[in-house]
């Protein structure tokens, strides 16, 4: 690498006064990786000595456990040992046991018949046995010790473009609701949480029914007809009639049921004809408030495509690096009781635990955060009552740059974290709430662009400082537990952007003050054609018999975060300000710096040289205060991952990276003159001891 001489293109200004640390963090409890959903096969191929010994060479620490059944609208059986809330019809809610039997390798999923005609939902679990749609009986008074009222429930039929409607016929099943309203939104984007809903419900003018029955009823809902792509059902009291399954478990007498619901005009006869379908559109869709966990064995999905790894496998195969883990509890489509049990077992076992996640994505649900505010006690209940010292956390939100916004309360509100932390604190239980979780996928899959890097600090940081004006307390520490560039797969996911990207994204994490971070996913997995080139997921590359072919680019850029940048097993790390002034002609900044003082006193700073054709020279000032400024001195250890060691080749199934690493290393003699060359688009670590300058 050549530069030509003279002054140095910039300088990284670090802020070494103790009063501005601006975070600690232990890399043993901040820096991890995940483990998700994965076939029966790759179970199998997975939990390999060779395979975990190549997982954990990225140098993660932790690992988090994603529940992709949850977010698939399913209900999991951690365990098949254990009972049916009713025995004789292998039915109803099941209790998994705490009994230590053969150890647990695999998790199974289960439709859920009472999701009925809804179709919200991330790809809902399939089953035979769809009946009809019956809302989570612990939203009832029976469950939360709140009104009814307090929770209503609600379906959203979604017609896809406007139409034109006056009446709405509901096939009510048991238990139904004696007092309801029937809604039409104005504006657009009704469900759309993530930038938020463009306008209002209104209700019609004959849509507030009071003392009603059930059975199929078809209602005129005003004289003129109503434009509106959205309608809701809003349910604030119920029958309390028992369902199909009968009074034994009052489960099945709370809540509300429906079997069919079309929205339409009804005309002057009394003829009502269902609002007409566009054959070019997407089909009407059905969104609701909640869903009733009930299911039989009936329901199983065990055809070995869709697994999770049990949860004796996982903690005894090595992939936890003997560190606690961060696991979940099914909390949307699940019990208290189950989740507790499933805690107990795993302390029974004798396995770490270190955070759990309550419930999976409770946004892209659409679930209201006082419900899911209301699900979250009862459960902390539960779980604390097996282990009091259990630290407890979500709502495991999707991957957003904003806020997320809802139809305000009765308040006014529409902040979703507002809400819930407001809940939790109304009802004296904010201490339930040990961190607070999100996902980070910031950037659609197919409009990444090199650009794309400039944002990644400010959209971190940003959210971070978005959950904080919510009202999450600022001893709450903040977690990203799932993350990627995107949401859906993409080239630039092995290309070195990924790697830029992913040092930027841990560093301005840190700088955001955030407290731990998971980057996804662990294990190998093959390339798939993407809408911008081949791409895998994960940090190796594999064929389909889990042989390793190669590495990406995440690979080593985790290689640089956690082996290079932090010392794992060492203990605290101490990050301070640190910032350049190597920019663009927009102003954009193209060398971003992020410094910490590890526990052996060497400084680390992980430089990112974001600009993708240039390399920058750049010498580093150590700032105190008014002090004199100090630097590098004796020996500096320097490595650098960038372009000149890694790049991507796409070739359909062929694709590779070539060269493909790894970083480069060498000691530079560190002095207030020392220029460091930073390749084009690379990631660089500069770590040693500091001393006063000599002037």
């Amino acid at each position: 690498m050549s530069l030509a001489q003279g002054e140095p293109k910039g300088t990284v200004h670090v802020d070494i006064s103790p009063s501005h640390v601006i975070n600690r963090f232990d890399p043993d409890s901040a820096l991890g990786s995940s483990i998700d959903v994965l076939s029966r096969l790759d179970i199998d191929h997975v939990y390999t000595p060779h395979i975990v010994q190549e997982a954990l060479s990225a140098g993660w620490g932790p690992i988090t456990y994603r529940n992709n059944t949850e977010l698939r609208m399913g209900a999991w059986h951690w365990t098949e040992n254990g009972t049916w809330s009713d025995a004789a019809h292998r039915s109803g809610y099941f209790t998994g046991s705490t009994e230590l039997k053969e150890p647990i390798k695999y998790i199974l999923a289960y439709a859920l018949p009472h999701r009925g005609f809804a179709t919200s939902g991330d790809r809902p679990v399939q089953g035979p046995n769809l009946t009809y749609w019956k809302s989570n009986p612990y939203l009832t008074s029976r469950f939360t010790g709140e009104s009814d009222a307090l929770h209503p429930q609600w379906v959203v039929v979604d017609l896809q473009n406007e139409k034109t409607v006056n009446a709405i016929r509901i096939a009510w099943a048991n238990p139904y609701a004696t007092r309801y309203q029937v809604e039409y939104w104005v504006g657009t984007a009704a469900l759309d949480f993530d930038a938020g809903p463009k306008g209002e419900w209104k209700v019609f003018s004959s849509g507030t029914l009071k003392n009603a029955s059930g059975g199929t009823v078809t209602l005129k809902l005003s004289d003129t007809p109503i434009q509106t792509r959205y309608m809701r059902v809003l349910m604030a009291e119920s029958s309390n009639t028992c369902d199909e399954h009968g009074s034994a478990d009052p489960r099945n007498c709370v809540g509300y049921a429906i079997q069919e619901i079309a929205a339409g005009t009804l005309d002057e006869h009394g003829t009502f004809a269902e609002a007409p379908h566009d054959t070019t559109a997407p089909a009407i869709a059905f969104c609701v408030s909640s869903i009733d966990p009930w299911h039989s064995a009936e329901d199983v999905r065990d055809g070995g495509d869709y697994q999770h790894s049990g949860f004796d496998l996982f903690f005894s195969s090595g992939l936890t690096n003997s560190l606690p883990a961060m696991i979940p509890v099914t909390m949307l489509y699940g019990t208290p009781e189950d989740s507790a049990a499933q805690i107990a077992y795993i302390e029974k076992r004798g396995y770490r635990i270190g955070y759990i996640e309550m419930g999976e994505e409770p946004d892209g649900k659409h679930a209201m955060p006082e419900d899911y505010a209301a699900l979250y006690l009862q459960w902390a209940t539960a779980l604390h009552k097996v282990d009091p010292q259990l630290k407890l956390g979500g709502p495991v939100f999707e991957g957003v740059n904003e806020d997320i916004r809802l139809w305000p309360d009765s308040k006014g509100r529409t902040s979703w974290m507002g809400r819930f932390v407001d809940y939790l604190k109304e009802h004296g239980r904010i201490g339930d709430l040990a961190f607070v979780s999100f996902e980070h996928y910031p950037f659609e899959p197919c409009e990444i662009t090199w650009r794309s890097l400039y944002k990644e600090p400010q959209l971190m940081k940003h959210i971070l400082q978005v959950w904080r004006d919510d009202g999450v307390p600022k001893d709450v520490p903040l977690m990203v537990t799932e993350n990627h560039l995107a949401a859906g797969l993409t080239e630039p996911m092995t290309t070195i952007f990924a790697a830029l990207w992913l040092a930027d994204n841990v560093g301005s994490f840190f700088e955001g003050g955030g407290a731990a971070f998971y980057h996804s996913p662990i294990q190998p997995q093959g390339i798939q054609s993407t809408c911008l080139g081949w791409s895998s997921w994960s940090n190796f590359i594999s064929n389909e018999h889990y042989e390793i072919n190669g590495y990406t680019s995440p690979y080593f850029a985790a290689h640089m975060i956690n082996l290079e940048w932090v010392q794992h097993r060492a203990g605290i790390h101490t990050m301070f300000p640190s910032r350049t002034d190597v920019t663009d002609a927009e102003g954009n900044t193209l060398v971003t710096s992020y410094a910490v003082r590890r526990p052996d006193g060497n400084w680390s700073l992980m430089l990112v040289n974001r600009d993708e054709n240039n390399p920058h020279r750049v010498r580093v000032a150590f700032e105190n205060s008014g002090r004199p400024n100090q630097a590098f001195v004796g020996p500096i250890t320097l490595v650098t991952f960038g372009s000149e060691q890694y790049v991507w080749v796409n070739d359909g199934l062929n694709s590779h990276a070539d060269p493909d690493g790894p970083p480069a290393a060498s000691i530079v003699a560190g002095s207030r003159d020392t220029e460091f060359v930073l390749p084009k688009a690379s990631v660089t670590v500069l770590r040693g001891q500091i001393a006063t300058a000599v002037h």
